[in-house]
């Protein structure tokens, strides 16, 4: 046992928990843990612009980094409730994180002190755990506490708080000794494993459902095995995609309202039975559930029991980690196999990848200014198998989800249930302190970028370079077609004439806001892409930028200002608006 402070205990618990970067900005009451990290020199951290910012980063650190966890760091009071849509974007996509916040003394608790605010009541409805440390010997087991609860389970982020006479109080800690503790995760038994394959084996037209639950469970390459074993075709949500490449024959496309592929819609709405493996039933999965659900049977297979059943009722239920559940579903497979009695779905694979190869959508447009379509084209043929894109909400996100193509899990880092906007930017800084060799490929439209875009002088400052793609229209570009609805255009117009444009870029004043010129005043470098004949240098001279100044490269493509991206009401009736590339017209919907 030693004596010292309590917070150079809780770092030192951090280290044990194998925390090497952290994201904050300092403040008067959290400076005995910026002291102790100090002190300590093992942990990096990365100084954020605004301290929502900082909660993304860790957030984007998170889910790239699989296994290990982010870390934010601000004071209780304003920096705090800024953590807030941080930690509820966290916590909706299931994905560990801690935030740290300094507090005011114990003494002047509840009594409107100084920047003090109640954030362990503030932050609850939106964590797995939060809690104000009023013991300081209590506080490495808290620590320890927070880590086994991000772990076990269904993932999520925690909140701590601590007073700053309660981190600056000696105690006596033995981290000689200290070990994490165990994470409990449950697992499939064989005769529940057995039950589901049996109710898959005797359906027609199956079809597997590969949640975010599969990344997390890291069991991608567990899926892809049943998957090959089984012959089942796979069907990724938007948070399980890159679990199966998109190339792979059995990869049958995203189902869903927005985040969809033609493809993926049909070859669901012709499957009799679905195994859904780490996935929540999200409604812009699903839209309606009795259109979901008409004439399908269901098994589902979560860590969390009370996702069973809350979007509706399955056939069967299973409460499972996704890797363990593949585990028992490969096991019970392999022996029917072996058995002769595993049917043959080769004619439905075929079927539904038919289906992959001849309905898709339209990319090839060549007028100016850009049609958005061409855009995610040119990306697919100019960037690299590996790369990971982050993204958030918008219609730049959602053409992405139709257009883009992954191959590899956690190389599309999306927030998925909350889609804050400004996201983005700093979750990209997050994945690149994570992942430093990947090629890292953020996608925005012009009012996320804008939300956060102060973001990019930390990149500039730490040296964390990624590609920044803004496609630009000026707009409010989902809203405005979401109140096509309500027969209006109202308050979603981004455009004014900037009277500090060049006089040269006429096309481009009307924007509004040039964001070349913002990107690099903050230290970046950045591009502005007018016409179809530019994407290729483009694409070349940002990965060349990004390689001589390690900075954040931006490169904005000036689109049409209105675009309808395909979407709907329902899975059976998406209104594609463009012209759709199609080979069999008795396969449209």
């Amino acid at each position: 046992m030693a004596k010292m402070k309590a917070i150079e205990a809780a770092v030192r618990v951090l280290r044990r928990e194998g925390v090497n970067t952290a994201f904050g900005v300092p403040g008067a009451a959290i400076n005995p843990l910026y002291a102790a990290l100090r002190a300590d020199g093992g942990i990096r951290h990365i100084l954020a612009r605004h301290v929502e910012g900082a909660s993304h980063m860790a957030d984007g650190y998170s889910r790239a980094a699989a296994g290990n966890i982010g870390v934010c760091i601000g004071t209780s009071g304003p920096a705090g409730t800024d953590m807030i849509t941080g930690l509820y974007a966290a916590q909706a996509d299931s994905i560990p994180m801690l935030c740290i916040t300094g507090q005011a003394p114990r003494a002047r608790l509840y009594k409107e002190d100084f920047q003090a605010v109640d954030i362990e009541s503030i932050a609850r409805p939106v964590t797995k755990w939060a809690v104000c440390v009023r013991e300081p010997a209590l506080v490495p087991m808290v620590f320890q506490q927070a880590f086994h609860t991000m772990r076990t389970g269904r993932p999520g982020p925690v909140l701590i708080d601590l007073p700053i006479d309660v981190q600056m109080a000696e105690i006596e800690f033995d981290d000689d000794t200290y070990e994490p503790l165990p994470v409990h995760k449950p697992a499939a038994t064989r005769r529940q494993a057995e039950k589901a394959i049996a109710m898959l084996n005797a359906a027609e037209r199956p079809v597997i459902i590969a949640g975010g639950g599969i990344l997390n469970a890291d069991a991608a390459d567990r899926l892809v095995a049943f998957a090959e074993l089984a012959g089942i075709p796979v069907i990724p949500t938007l948070m399980g995609w890159g679990a199966i490449p998109d190339d792979h024959p059995l990869m049958a496309g995203m189902v869903g309202l927005q985040t969809s592929h033609r493809y993926g819609n049909a070859n669901f709405l012709a499957a009799d039975f679905a195994l859904g493996i780490g996935n929540r039933w999200a409604n812009r999965h699903t839209g309606s559930i009795e259109t979901y659900t008409r004439g399908r049977t269901f098994v589902h297979v979560d860590i969390e029991p009370t996702q069973i059943g809350r979007v509706f009722g399955p056939d069967f239920g299973i409460v499972s980690d996704a890797g363990a559940a593949l585990d028992q579903f490969i096991a019970v497979a392999a022996d029917l196999k072996q058995q002769g009695r595993l049917r043959d779905r080769s004619e439905w694979a075929a079927a539904c990848g038919h289906r992959k190869a001849v309905m898709l959508r339209k990319t090839h447009f060549d007028q100016v200014p850009l049609k958005p379509q061409r855009v995610y084209q040119e990306m697919n043929e100019s960037l690299p198998r590996d790369t990971c894109y982050v993204t958030t909400i918008g219609l730049s996100q959602i053409a992405g989800a139709q257009f883009l193509r992954v191959y590899q899990p956690r190389n599309w880092v999306n927030c998925g249930q909350a889609g804050p906007l400004g996201w983005t930017l700093p979750a990209a800084l997050g994945v690149r302190a994570a992942c430093p060799d990947k090629t890292i490929v953020a996608l925005s439209g012009d009012y996320d970028f804008q939300f956060m875009i102060e973001e990019l002088a930390v990149g500039a400052q730490h040296k964390l370079p990624y590609l920044h793609v803004v496609v630009n229209n000026s707009y409010l570009g989902l809203i405005r077609q979401a109140q096509r609805g309500f027969s209006m255009d109202f308050e979603v117009s981004l455009a004014f004439d900037n009277i500090n444009a060049d006089p040269d870029q006429d096309d481009v004043r009307g924007y509004g806001v040039d964001h070349v010129a913002v990107a690099e005043g903050l230290g970046c470098k950045a591009i502005r892409v007018k016409s179809p004949n530019e994407f290729k240098d483009a694409f070349a001279r940002a990965h060349a930028l990004m390689a001589e100044f390690q900075v954040p490269v931006v490169i904005e493509f000036i689109l049409e200002r209105v675009t309808n991206i395909a979407m709907g009401t329902e899975i059976d009736a998406v209104n594609e608006f463009e012209d759709i590339l199609c080979l069999d017209p008795n396969l449209a919907l």
